[in-house]
């Protein structure tokens, strides 16, 4: 409704002029209310808009990784391919859509608001201001008295002075008025208008988009009733040949394997038998074994690398063994080496026999043939004691890692950008992060962030206990801790991937949002620390080893285990027997206890080792400087992972020394402090397991000095080098013997003795016998799991 205010009625200032300004005025409060809607629900479609858009992204995205996976049908692959990209124009269509709406109704009508509702409301305030001064200046004018002339004078000259501004001020408001109420119309339907284009643009688009997929879409359709006639007809001949081999008898399945070299893959025998390890305990283990290009192969299981046994059959004889406990055995032999094989039957037995004496007469035949070698990958490394081994049991994977991680406070959304169910970590930072974050994290170089999955990875129990001693909310208030005081924008899932790489390389690589403590916050952080062992000698999870008992008294000559002192290390060269019995002849709980007396005074404890709590020993002294290296020394023995973790972000070096401590490092502090997460933890931010003190010692020495078993098991998995020896010239091994703990002296023995195993089978030998893995797995849920169990003195 269009309302007009005429300019002669307004200098009257009658009440048909004052009821048409109060119409006016409580249309215009209508209008800004209504227009006031109308942007607030265009700025909710536009979010809807952008929300629908990112979805439909995602959407996007996993066609095209269905059509990457289904490369091998081509029909598949060039159709998702088209049919995302059309897809994909649609959401850019989409964009410019909300683009112009944002323009045209919401950025139009805000300034309409903006700019000429507040001039109006601006020139009512005038306009009703100068009214009241008029009505007063009547008022006084009006009651001024006759006999008095200057009062009638003053109020004479304050009337005339207020009328003209009242008229001034009035004819400006009715103009604003008459401007307001033709603007409008053009104002409004303008975005409109610019709004409605926007929409036959977009379908227009489409249409067009639509109209050249058209043909594409006809040809699959004709295709499909095919296919679906295909399927149905292959499904019924899948179901008649399922039903007919149902119906025969493979009560003699033994029999049905056949020697074949003419197949195409080159296969001509493949299945499983047990296979006898060349180890000391001569385990048996079943193998997925295959004769190939004049090769004889095995593969473990669920590994897909195959270990070959025997390079080239022309050098091999093949022979059946009857010599030996087990049945149906038969063995390989070549000029280097030997390969004893169990079948599951005679006839089975007799097969692989036949199978392996025509594949070396076919090698014979063909030999003038170059056959292809085999992929050989083998663990050689004594880095990590488990690195080839199979999945153990024990060992968390999946569901159950999943849940343990994300039940930490801040862990169930990605650290870094929010997204909700994160299934991959930082093991060395200690977080959980979304697909996107972990890629960009791998970016970064192992020195920075090792990523591993949740769901996908085995996770050993000390690594999964340090993913639950920190999460999301402890690194954050480290690395974001100037975040906000610097205005940095935390990216929000969804947003593009540069922006949320640049973020994380200011966040982890340039620590842009890491507070710097001041000298004297760095000297209370330290001075703190170094006091917390007090408080820590009444936690009993992480406490040492409790002091020792009187030493039992033992024969002249030998240690616990009732063997020579100077023949320590010569049960290595034991047989597979002997290796057992020194096993199953290690004392327990109370085999020290109930040790034989003898006559000769007891065996005291050796002067090189130092008392079971070695933390309570440790002075504070104050240091020529402070660092965050100081920080990360004490935070060791004090078992904080927060402040470890957050004096690396401050920069401190991971092997940091301390010179006045006769050169000792966070590692070696962290055994003094007895807490096995804490190792490891430094080992997972690259601390050399190898580092000596002024003494000569690594951690292994201080770990088997204290007692503390799980170190041990840790240090050795971890690649500590048991042969080092300090000034004193003692191995870890020496001062295991020397202080009775047998457990220490097993697991010190064992890996050497699975190191001397694995040179001698040479470059091809698997990574170390199962039954060692297995115990060293039983010490690493023990150590991790029930601590307690391993103060055995």
């Amino acid at each position: 409704m269009k309302i007009t205010v005429d300019f002669e009625e307004c200098l009257k200032d009658s009440p048909r002029f004052r009821a048409t300004i109060e119409e006016v005025e409580g249309d215009v409060c209508e209008l800004e209310s209504k227009l006031d809607k109308l942007v607030k629900l265009c700025i909710g479609m536009i979010d809807a808009g952008k929300a629908y858009n990112a979805a439909n992204k995602q959407f996007v995205s996993g066609i095209r990784e269905l059509a990457q996976q289904s490369a091998k049908d081509e029909v598949i692959e060039s159709s998702l391919t088209k049919f995302a990209e059309s897809l994909q124009e649609m959401i850019n269509y989409h964009t410019i859509l909300f683009d112009q709406a944002q323009r045209s109704i919401k950025m139009q009508l805000q300034t309409f608001v903006k700019d000429d509702l507040r001039k109006f409301k601006e020139a009512k305030k005038q306009f009703d201001k100068v009214s009241e001064e008029k009505e007063t200046a009547l008022s006084k004018n009006a009651a001024a008295p006759r006999n008095k002339q200057h009062e009638v004078e003053e109020a004479t000259n304050i009337l005339t002075a207020t009328r003209k501004c009242f008229r001034h001020i009035v004819l400006d408001y009715v103009l604003q008025i008459n401007v307001l109420q033709s603007k409008r119309r053009s104002e409004i339907l303008k975005s409109m208008l610019s709004f409605m284009y926007a929409h036959l643009t977009f379908f227009h688009q489409g249409y067009d988009l639509f109209s050249e997929l058209q043909p594409l879409m006809k040809q699959l359709g004709g295709q499909l009733d095919q296919l679906v006639v295909d399927a149905a007809k292959e499904k019924r001949d899948m179901e008649q040949k399922h039903s007919t081999i149902q119906q025969k008898d493979f009560s003699n399945d033994d029999t049905k394997l056949e020697y074949n070299v003419d197949t195409d893959n080159g296969i001509a025998m493949e299945g499983y038998l047990f296979k006898r390890a060349s180890n000391a305990f001569k385990t048996w283990n079943r193998r997925w074994f295959t004769i190939q290009n004049n090769q004889l192969v095995y593969q473990k299981k669920f590994k897909d690398n195959p270990t070959v046994v025997v390079e080239d059959l022309r050098l091999c004889t093949v022979k059946h063994c009857e010599d030996i406990e087990r049945r149906f055995c038969f063995e390989v032999v070549s000029p280097t080496k030997s390969c004893m094989m169990q079948a599951d039957s005679e006839k089975l037995r007799q097969a692989w026999i036949k199978a392996v004496q025509n594949s070396i007469a076919t090698a014979f035949r063909d030999k003038g043939d170059d056959s292809e070698k085999l992929d050989r990958k083998s663990s050689t490394s004594t880095g990590s004691l488990d690195s080839g081994g199979e999945p153990k049991e024990r060992s968390l994977k999946g569901e159950s890692a999943l849940q343990k991680v994300l039940a930490i406070p801040g862990n169930a959304c990605c650290c870094d950008c929010g997204q909700p169910e994160p299934r991959w970590a930082s093991i060395n930072l200690g977080i959980t992060l979304c697909i996107q974050c972990s890629g960009i994290h791998r970016s970064l170089g192992v020195h920075f962030s090792k990523v591993r999955s949740l769901t996908l990875d085995t996770w050993e129990p000390e690594l999964l206990k340090l993913m639950c001693e920190l999460g999301n909310k402890v690194i954050n208030q480290i690395y974001e801790a100037r975040r906000e005081e610097l205005g940095a924008r935390k990216p929000q899932p969804g947003d593009p991937r540069h922006e949320v790489e640049a973020y994380i390389k200011a966040k982890y690589v340039d620590r842009r949002f890491v507070r710097r403590p001041s000298d004297e916050e760095l000297r209370s952080k330290v001075v703190s620390l170094s006091k917390q062992e007090k408080r820590l000698s009444g936690n009993s999870e992480h406490m040492p080893p409790k002091a020792p008992p009187p030493t039992p008294k033992l024969r002249p000559g030998s240690n616990a285990s009732g063997q020579s002192v100077k023949s320590a290390d010569s049960g290595i060269q034991n047989s597979a027997d002997g290796s057992r019995e020194m096993l199953a002849t290690t004392p327990s709980n109370n085999s020290l206890a109930d040790a034989e007396p003898a006559e000769t005074p007891p065996m005291p404890m050796p002067a090189t080792l130092p008392p079971p709590s070695p933390c309570k020993e440790m002075v504070f002294y104050e240091p020529k400087e402070y660092s965050p290296g100081l920080q990360l020394y004490w935070a060791s023995c004090a078992r904080s992972l927060p402040d470890m973790a957050e004096a690396l972000a401050h920069g401190a070096e991971v092997n940091w020394v301390n010179t006045e401590e006769e050169k000792r490092t966070p590692l070696i502090m962290a055994v003094q402090g007895g807490s096995l997460v804490t190792c490891e933890f430094l080992l997972q931010n690259a601390a050399n397991v190898n580092q000596q003190d002024a003494q000569g010692r690594g951690p292994l020495h201080h770990a088997t000095m204290l007692g503390h078993t799980g170190q041990v098991c840790l240090f050795l998995k971890r690649g500590a080098n048991q042969n080092a020896t300090d000034i004193e010239e003692k191995t870890p091994l020496s001062i295991a013997v020397e202080a009775a703990n047998a457990d220490i002296v097993t697991l010190l023995r064992l890996a050497k003795m699975n190191e001397e195993m694995r040179e001698a089978e040479g470059p091809y030998s698997q990574s170390g016998d199962e039954t060692y893995q297995d115990i060293f797995q039983d010490f690493t849920h023990m150590a991790s799991n029930d601590p307690e169990k391993l103060n055995r003195y």
